[in-house]
């Protein structure tokens, strides 16, 4: 656990933990159920760069406490890039709670340390992590925090299963589903006792049913002596290689690296080892899009407090079946040439002018996708849809993390895709309730006067 100091402490989208001598323990068990529901619910702009602005400070001011006089100019100093920075972001975060909290954090702060506005500002540096041997590197921290060496004690060995989401957007599930979505807007992906993941996806073209993420949300929660709760957030040209807060592990906890986040490819490829509970996710940039693959022990999917109120979460049930498209049916609709009438639900939106035609699309995905399977069928519908070859890509990509990720090498291709008959959809229909984040706000108005140092 950190030691309280006059600085803010950031977590996700949430802006100030707390601040200044005022922000004592109390108000520290407010804040995290705070960043909890800003973080699960996306931002009023996906462009808005305060998350950046954000690490950067935290990375720039950690590891010092209150500063004391020889550390104020270069305190100061950090406040003032900081403030540089959510000025340059401004235009696109207006309406965004985290970002009008950070301003008025800002503001106090220099306020406290008598900063001025004018002065020299300060490059950001990003956290050294320890060495080798230190003590997060430990190999006596607790069994618990280690999922695959406590199952020596049991029976059987855990057994994985994979889910990944790529492209217009293709889902593959816990069991194996293959379905092709619309899901505009906020979908959660996983949703159990562990962690929280949530995607956002955005229309390809103006006007258009087809969508692809491009925004992911992850929060790691709070696990006994293992991790404190952690927030990943990448978005469109924002894939980070650290934790919200900057860090890159669990915390300060005596497990801490039983979670760990690792740059494999700058800006393109980030992956997370949760140790503790089994799991690997793997995050990329492809494009201008994002695409998520996790391996998970079953006993961590399963760990859901009340399984009838899962149905939203997609790895596990699927998309609602009004939420489906039939893309199979759409790409034999295009083999027979334009004149041939398509079925309505698999045609999300009429090919933009500068989609490619079926034989280029099909020539363009044989030379990454030689086995024709669903990933290769997702990869022409893709490119039929969008005319962007990028999605090329990340149906390749998508399958080579199948490849490292599932338990099951007979299961890597898959060639009968799954559409839920009537009645057998898990989920609700329609898209997420709207009002989530407007009710986020107003709880945050109703309980800040509540909160100490607030009058």
């Amino acid at each position: 656990m950190q030691p309280p100091r006059e600085r803010l402490v950031v977590t996700g989208r949430a802006g100030w933990m707390g601040m200044g001598r005022g922000a004592g323990r109390p108000a520290l068990g407010f804040w995290p159920t705070l960043a909890f529901l800003l973080c699960s619910f996306p931002a009023a702009s996906s462009s808005c760069k305060i998350l950046k602005c954000n690490s950067e400070f935290w990375s720039a001011t950690a590891g010092s406490h209150a500063p004391a006089a020889d550390d104020a100019p270069e305190f100061c100093a950090a406040l003032r890039t900081y403030a540089l920075c959510t000025r340059r972001t401004a235009r696109t975060c207006r309406g965004d709670l985290a970002y009008h909290s950070a301003v008025h954090g800002i503001e106090d702060l220099m306020s406290q340390h008598n900063c001025s506005k004018d002065g020299p500002t300060s490059q950001p540096h990003l956290r050294t992590l320890p060495p080798p041997g230190d003590s997060q590197e430990r190999s006596d921290s607790p069994e618990i925090c280690h999922y695959e060496k406590s199952f020596h004690n049991r029976a059987a060995a855990p057994n994985y299963t994979h889910c990944g989401l790529f492209g217009d957007p293709h889902l593959r599930t816990f069991t194996d589903r293959f379905q092709t979505c619309k899901v505009q807007g906020a979908w959660p992906l996983i949703d159990n006792n562990y962690l929280n993941v949530q995607v956002t996806n955005t229309p390809v073209l103006p006007g258009s049913a087809a969508t692809a993420t491009s925004k992911l949300t992850i929060i790691f929660k709070n696990f006994q002596e293992c991790v404190d709760q952690k927030v990943y957030q990448a978005e469109m040209d924002e894939l980070p290689a650290a934790f919200a807060d900057g860090s890159k592990n669990g915390g300060d906890k005596h497990g801490a690296n039983s979670l760990k986040i690792t740059e494999k490819v700058s800006g393109q490829h980030v992956e997370i080892q949760a140790k503790y509970i089994g799991t690997t996710i793997v995050v990329r940039q492809v494009g201008r899009y994002l695409t998520f693959a996790v391996r998970m022990p079953e006993e961590v999917v399963n760990a859901v407090e009340d399984r009838d109120s899962q149905g939203l979460y997609l790895c596990l049930r699927g998309c609602p079946l009004n939420q489906q498209i039939d893309f199979q049916a759409f790409r034999a609709g295009a083999a027979e040439g334009p004149g041939v009438p398509q079925p309505p639900a698999a045609s999300p939106a009429p090919p933009a002018p500068d989609t490619f035609p079926y034989e280029t699309a099909v020539a363009k995905c044989k030379e990454k996708l030689p086995v024709e399977d669903l990933y290769y069928q997702a990869c022409v519908f893709d490119l039929l849809t969008t005319g962007d070859v990028n999605f090329t890509l990340a149906a390749y990509y998508a399958l080579e993390d199948v490849k490292m990720l599932h338990s099951n090498k007979d299961k890597l291709h898959l060639y009968a895709r799954t559409r839920e008959p009537p009645g057998r959809a898990g989920a609700a229909p329609g898209p997420p309730p709207a009002p989530w984040p407007l009710l986020a706000t107003l709880l945050l108005l109703a309980l800040l006067p509540t909160l100490p140092g607030a009058a």
